[in-house]
């Protein structure tokens, strides 16, 4: 491939219609997971670090999406949590500890489900994260790399990658090192998992609302606030999760 617009605009094209064809089958698994939790009153967490927190963001509160969801983010710590802001950097999410401050500050009950993001799947925040939902007994949904993670050590004690803990794992398709077009002197550029993983996230969401139409279920779903009668279609949905679903920062 070559390095210019159209070089990845190719590759792209590639990536998105070989996770669509390789993934569908998990991508109704999830969503059965996730519409079998709505239909219990559950509440849809997504969670991500780094650029995987654009998951999350594709997840929760956007127009198109369901209204019972909650994003969780490493800044939790401190806007909910108290820690001083410097506690934020690039070697957080590798702190398995935190995992456990930030499962605490969300607003949980038992019926919710997980939707967790990391391309490599290996660092210790996410891998804990991972490990303590599957304790507490909560459905577990995992979008991550598979040829990425397989190539890596895990940076938890257990030794275990996000993929071991999941109920249903996606394959965001991207490759080791994420992008895509090689440069002569070593290196790439061209990254594809957000585009992907997008993909899938709003897939997930599609066959959930899909199956609750099945059921009989009007599905929950956000206008966008920039239409008229949006903010009051949202807000009285919202209404009905009061203090189980943050919204801002």
């Amino acid at each position: 491939m070559t390095v210019s617009a159209e070089g990845y605009l190719a590759v792209v094209t590639e990536t998105i219609g070989r996770v669509a064809a390789e993934q569908r089958e998990a991508v109704g698994r999830a969503a059965d997971l996730l519409a079998g939790a709505l239909r219990a009153d559950g509440v849809i967490h997504a969670f991500g670090t780094g650029h995987s927190e654009a998951l999350a963001m594709e997840i929760a509160g956007r127009a198109g999406g369901l209204v019972p969801t909650n994003r969780i983010a490493l800044r939790d710590l401190v806007l909910l949590g108290g820690e001083p802001a410097d506690i934020l950097g690039p070697h957080l999410e590798r702190d398995p500890a935190v995992a456990h401050r930030l499962y605490e500050l969300a607003p949980v009950r038992p019926t919710d489900v997980f939707v967790l993001a990391s391309n490599s799947g290996v660092n210790g925040a996410m891998v804990e994260f991972a490990a303590l939902v599957k304790e507490r007994g909560h459905g577990l949904v995992a979008i991550t790399s598979a040829r990425h993670s397989a190539r890596m050590t895990s940076r938890h004690p257990s030794g275990r990658k996000l993929a071991d803990l999941a109920d249903v794992v996606l394959d965001n398709g991207a490759p080791y090192g994420d992008a895509t077009l090689p440069l002569p002197d070593g290196g790439a550029v061209g990254a594809v998992s957000s585009i992907t993983a997008a993909l899938l996230a709003q897939q997930i969401v599609a066959e959930t609302v899909a199956r609750l139409l099945a059921a009989g279920v009007r599905p929950p779903v956000y206008l966008s606030a920039n239409i008229t009668g949006g903010d009051e279609h949202n807000s009285a949905l919202e209404a009905r999760y009061a203090g189980r679903i943050r919204r801002g920062a």
